[in-house]
């Protein structure tokens, strides 16, 4: 049976709200470590900003493929194993990164960390079952603002970590909070031996961790390993392989066939390119601003200065959410996403035409904020409005992948774009390279908007207050997989 505040132990009760809310934090700051440090990494260890831009991408492939492993192990009895778990191998990751050894060694350190993205349902599965109702929305709540506002915060505490102590003291401190946190867990998070155990797909998470990890090696070396190289063939020989198998078991990591249903599909590849037209962005932003002015083109501040201008992303995003329940008074639910596409579509044509100034830079940032926010935030009820409550669940879980596949699809191509306008001997790309990201951005969010404008959705009525929950919960990555003869649910259904 599950517990509640009152049948808790008084120190689990007083303590674990604060506890979740450390975890996401945690976890947030950590996943947003190495977006300030690539300009950093590669000079440091002398491999070329391609490769150091794997620093990043490396992380959100590793997340990509455990935030679907990680909800399919909380939603059962080894949910608090899963939580103590992950956090250690986050904390061995930090450890990992932290020691001045080689680029390989930051590699997997950083991998390691990536895992942590998948905390995030875990946390909110916790707090909907251990906590009273209000008390657990509450919490949900708080750990929704803590996802965006720890990477907000962990943007300038990167850059000013780096700038006076090194990029390798900036692991140390992740590895101390994280180490922290972990400890907190063992003691505060409840057991889960209430819930009935579900099978894991082993063999689907090891192909989708194979087709992903070649699909993003296509991106980053087609330029020069040639686009019919060995990840390329890998690529197109193993996801078509994963679908496949994920269609036919019994109990998929991820449900495919819920793609069937246009508006779905349609929602999820619309996260999917907005996800890659996002980190595009944010990768390139982050070159720009560290780029030495000797180049022509480069505003040539520091790795504390590229944290800080990606504080506006962060608190704007968070602006654009909380705004979003007054603004849909006055706007059309099916017009919030693509003006969202729309703000994104401006802040890159401002990128593109006048990034010579530092604070043109931080208003694209905002502008681009708002968008992403706006876009994200309404995601989720459009999905929710499109399939029936028990598959609620499962398609904000697929939604929620494909973002994050999003992210490190669009990591690697920003980093292949200005490699292709990188000449042969040089360190930094030419200005042509960025006015190209720039213009890439564009069209994806171009697209991004015209498929959110013709969203087809089904035309049935849907509770309120599920729609607010389902946003709350994914907005935040706050979904959890339980299948009982091929039937999801999502978290907040229990």
């Amino acid at each position: 049976m599950t517990s509640t505040d009152d049948t808790l132990p008084t120190a689990v009760r007083r303590g674990l709200v604060p506890v979740l809310v450390s975890i996401c934090t945690v976890v947030a700051v950590v996943s947003s470590v190495g977006a300030p440090l690539i300009p950093t990494v590669a000079s440091t260890y002398g491999v070329s900003f391609t490769s150091a831009q794997w620093s990043l991408t490396i992380a959100m492939l590793t997340g990509a493929v455990t935030v679907p492993i990680l909800g399919r192990l909380g939603d059962g009895p080894h949910r608090k194993q899963a939580v103590v778990g992950s956090l250690a191998v986050v904390a061995l990751g930090c450890v990992l990164a932290a020691m001045p050894g080689n680029f390989a060694m930051l590699i997997v350190g950083r991998a390691l960390q990536g895992i942590g993205l998948g905390l995030m349902p875990l946390a909110m599965a916790v707090a909907r079952d251990h906590l009273a109702p209000a008390r657990a929305r509450s919490c949900v709540a708080a750990l929704s603002v803590t996802a965006v506002a720890g990477i907000g915060l962990g943007y300038p505490l990167t850059g000013v970590i780096a700038h006076y102590w090194g990029f390798h003291a900036c692991f140390v401190v992740a590895a101390i909070a994280t180490s922290a946190v972990l400890l907190a867990s063992v003691f505060i998070v409840p057991t889960s031996g209430h819930l009935k155990r579900r099978p894991l797909d082993v063999l689907g998470a090891v192909l989708l961790g194979a087709g992903l990890t070649a699909l993003l090696l296509a991106l980053s070396t087609g330029g020069t390993w040639g686009w019919t190289s060995w990840p390329s063939a890998i690529c197109v020989v193993v996801l078509p392989l994963w679908a496949r198998h994920e269609v036919r078991c019994a109990f998929p990591l991820v449900q495919l066939s819920l793609l069937r249903n246009r508006s779905v599909l349609t929602a999820d590849v619309t996260g999917l390119l907005a996800g890659i037209g996002m980190f595009v962005l944010s990768s390139t932003v982050i070159r720009l601003v560290q780029t030495p002015e000797d180049t022509g083109y480069g505003l040539g501040r520091s790795a504390m200065v590229a944290g800080l201008v990606l504080v506006p992303f962060s608190l704007a995003s968070v602006v654009a959410n909380r705004l979003l329940p007054s603004a849909s008074r006055w706007v059309p639910r099916t017009l919030v996403m693509p003006l969202g596409a729309v703000a994104f579509v401006v802040a890159l044509v401002l990128l593109a035409v006048g990034r010579s100034e530092l604070w043109v830079v931080f208003a694209v940032m905002g502008i681009a904020g708002l968008g992403v926010g706006l876009t994200f935030a309404a995601m989720p009820a459009l999905i929710v409005s499109a399939v029936p409550s028990h598959e609620t669940g499962s398609a904000l879980g697929v939604n929620q992948v494909t973002r994050t596949v999003g992210g490190a699809v669009g990591s690697a191509l920003s980093a292949t774009i200005l490699a292709a306008y990188t000449l042969p001997g040089a360190v930094y790309p030419t200005d042509d390279g960025y006015s190209a990201t720039a213009t890439a951005g564009i069209v994806l969010w171009i697209v991004t908007g015209l498929l959110a404008l013709g969203l087809p959705y089904a035309r049935r009525r849907v509770s309120k207050s599920l729609v607010d929950e389902s946003v709350e919960s994914a907005v935040s990555g706050g979904f959890a997989y339980d299948v009982d003869s091929r039937r999801t649910h999502s978290v907040g259904e229990r």
